[in-house]
């Protein structure tokens, strides 16, 4: 009884954590959004693997450099920004924080990836 009790609360804080981080959109999700340029997307990885390839109309902010390029985002505050990293993991952190500053955030479930896996297209900026 105390396990399950365990793992119910450990299940409900994970669940809490993820809601704070923002949404997490399909790859088809994401690119319905695009296509109704409804979203900014903001690029989280390192401006190497940015260079080498990113999702049409991507900002590169590496995750890295979000606490002092912030800023850069305040022009975009009143709409919807996705996140995307390299398979999933960074954005969340980022998420959190951005939600916290009072942007409206979603994030790419399992970053370029996934979009790389289901052959959708990228460009060299």
């Amino acid at each position: 009884m105390l396990v399950s009790g365990l793992l119910v609360l450990i299940y409900v804080f994970a669940f809490s954590e993820q809601k704070k981080a923002g949404k997490q959109l399909s790859v088809h999700e994401l690119t319905r959004l695009l296509n109704d340029e409804a979203a900014i997307l903001i690029d989280l990885r390192d401006s190497k693997e940015y260079a080498a390839g990113c999702i049409t109309s991507a900002i590169n902010i590496p995750s890295a450099k979000l606490d002092s390029r912030i800023s850069e985002l305040e022009k975009y505050r009143t709409q919807k920004i996705v996140l995307v990293d390299k398979i999933g993991q960074q954005a969340a952190p980022a998420g959190r924080k951005l939600r916290l500053a009072g942007y409206d955030i979603q994030r790419l479930r399992g970053g370029m990836g996934e979009w790389m896996h289901q052959s959708l297209p990228v460009v060299t900026p």
